[in-house]
């Protein structure tokens, strides 16, 4: 059994104990279990055979015992035994917004609810609302995250997408075939999340193309399939879409399937103004209008495209109609922030709290990247279920980080932060005496996440003007595909962290993304500035900075606006004087 597998089964049996009612502190020890599992850098069969299972933080002899024998015999007597202990289907409905272990007990005794079907069904009846702790709020918050799941269940994270795109285009350029070869589509405009993935290629010789494309190790089922175009179901779920066209075509194709469909409008509305008319083959010319011969006669680029229509380049990460075309028709596209422009980031989490890395791995895993800088931001006391750090261990923290940069030991500088949780009533979770001994303090939100709109609004408000906060974390607190954002007036917030001279996150974990891309243009001509950060709770997930970047640069923003692409010394100022 591998690392992966065997943590999955010891969060499944968090879940079940949770169920059952058992001591938290015994919950987080599996889940703890579960990261640091995941986090070994060795395979769980060399830590094993090497009698080491003892030295993983938070892994006592009983948890030891229980892991070998999952990892040697595959299944778990303990496990077996919890299975049977409560109905079937429970945990799934634990994955419900608003349904915590309580509530999935309750449903079950009074309803004997035990799967998703039925509970929505209880839901349409009006059965829930009935409840005593649950009424008719509860229940259509319930029917709406049932609706939202049903969703999600089309679509898949960028990450995820870009991950397997990248294979399948990796297989692509090697055909002799391919004279070209890109993904487009939503990948391509990093939206946060897509539905298939979408393939571009020019070739004169598409037979070996597509043979390759449907036949390839992660095709489970050829859905359609033409001389030209393909649409294939990947082993995972994934739709992945392939069009070919011929290789004086390519730039029209790509530009085409790119999108979004409400770009691709716009641009043959202009096209249609110059007499063209304007597909994936190209310009054709109308009844009225002739088009060039450059543009029938080879390959043409998407920038000769947007030039022929008296258009700078547009990045495909604009192309959604929300003003590029004016930005465009004036040369002024801005100059989008890129990931080297990166020099480090600040929300990053170790072992401290509910990290899988430990500190110095942390950094080692940043140095790789060349970065400046990192920021440790472990999390608070009151996220006990984050492990969170009390006053005196984060001092302790603090301490050691000051030793390290001393040290010389790395070649980047540590910044000693926190991501300080803001209570239910807007303060924040450590003293002002506490957080005046951090370089800086991320003040986010991970507890009653389901206040009004108005409370959650005023709660955010109180924390951007506590003279402590420096930047405000996840501020939607949403989990792409899992959690919808919590009901909070963004504008508000936009504006009360413009008059506090507070700075808002991009949460770059990819479940996240948050602040979401479409509040950031109108947010920067304000005078905003962001902080591009991982929510890294691993040395291998400081990668994840690049979907921050993704939202910076669908988001209008450049590198000016980013304070993470500050130098050290620069950056170092620019807190200072915040606090």
């Amino acid at each position: 059994m591998d690392k992966e597998e065997l943590a999955r089964i010891l969060e499944k049996i968090a879940d079940l104990l949770e169920l059952k009612g058992e001591n938290p502190f015994k919950v987080r020890a599996y889940r703890n279990a579960a990261k640091a599992i995941l986090g070994l850098e060795k395979s769980l069969e060399e830590i094993i055979r090497e009698g080491k299972l003892l030295e993983i933080e938070g892994i006592g002899k009983s948890l030891a015992d229980k892991i070998e024998q999952l990892a040697s015999k595959g299944k778990l007597a303990f496990y077996e035994k919890l299975k049977k202990s409560l109905p079937r289907g429970l945990l799934d409905l634990m994955q419900v917004q608003g349904l915590g272990p309580k509530k999935v007990v309750l449903l079950y005794k009074k309803l004997k609810i035990q799967s998703l079907s039925g509970l929505k069904k209880a839901c349409l009846k009006g059965q829930i609302a009935k409840l005593k702790g649950f009424g008719e709020k509860t229940e259509k918050n319930i029917l709406d995250s049932l609706e939202h799941r049903e969703e999600y269940q089309k679509r898949h994270l960028w990450w995820d997408g870009m991950e397997v795109a990248t294979e399948i285009l990796e297989g692509l350029k090697a055909l002799k075939e391919a004279s070209k070869a890109e993904i487009a589509g939503s990948l391509r405009r990093k939206m946060e999340t897509v539905g298939d993935l979408d393939f571009v290629v020019g070739s004169s010789n598409p037979k070996p193309v597509m043979k390759w494309f449907t036949s390839q190790p992660m095709v489970e089922k050829v859905i359609a399939k033409g001389e030209t175009k393909a649409s294939v179901k990947l082993k995972g779920g994934m739709q992945a879409d392939i069009r070919i066209v011929p290789e004086h075509q390519f730039g029209f194709a790509f530009c085409y399937f790119t999108g979004s469909k409400e770009h691709t409008v716009k641009l043959r509305e202009l096209s249609l103004k110059k007499s063209w008319s304007l597909s994936e083959y190209g310009f054709e010319g109308t009844k009225k209008g002739v088009v060039p011969k450059a543009f029938t006669r080879k390959e043409v680029s998407e920038e000769a495209i947007y030039k022929s229509l008296g258009l700078s380049f547009i990045p495909p990460e604009l192309r959604e109609n929300r003003g590029e075309f004016e930005a465009a028709a004036k040369s002024e596209i801005p100059s989008l922030i890129t990931d080297a422009d990166i020099c480090g980031t600040l929300h990053n989490h170790t072992t401290s709290s509910d990290g899988r890395s430990t500190l110095k791995e942390m950094i080692q895993g940043a140095e790789k990247l060349k970065w400046e800088y990192l920021g440790i931001s472990d999390h608070s006391k009151s996220s006990f279920q984050a492990n969170g750090l009390s006053e005196e261990r984060l001092l302790k923290q603090v301490e050691e980080i000051k030793k390290i940069n001393a040290s010389k030991e790395f070649s980047l500088y540590v910044f000693a932060g926190t991501e300080c949780d803001i209570l239910p009533n807007g303060a924040l979770d450590f003293s002002e005496k506490t957080l005046a001994k951090l370089d800086y303090v991320i003040a986010s939100v991970h507890s009653s996440l389901t206040q009004d709109e108005k409370t959650m609004t005023k709660r955010m408000i109180k924390a951007i003007e506590n003279p402590m906060t420096t930047i405000l974390g996840h501020p939607t607190g949403r989990l792409l595909l899992e959690r919808e954002a919590s009901k909070v007036n963004l504008l508000k917030i936009i504006d009360a962290c413009i008059a506090n001279k507070k700075i808002i996150e991009i949460n770059g974990h990819p479940k996240r993304l948050d602040m979401d891309w479409r509040f950031w243009r109108a947010a920067i001509e304000k005078g905003l500035l962001c902080c591009i950060n991982t929510d890294a709770h691993a040395a291998d997930q400081h990668d994840y900075f690049r979907c921050g970047v993704n939202v910076a640069r669908k988001g209008w923003i450049e590198k000016k606006q980013a304070i993470n692409t500050m130098g050290l010394k620069e950056l170092q100022q620019f807190l200072k004087e915040m606090r």
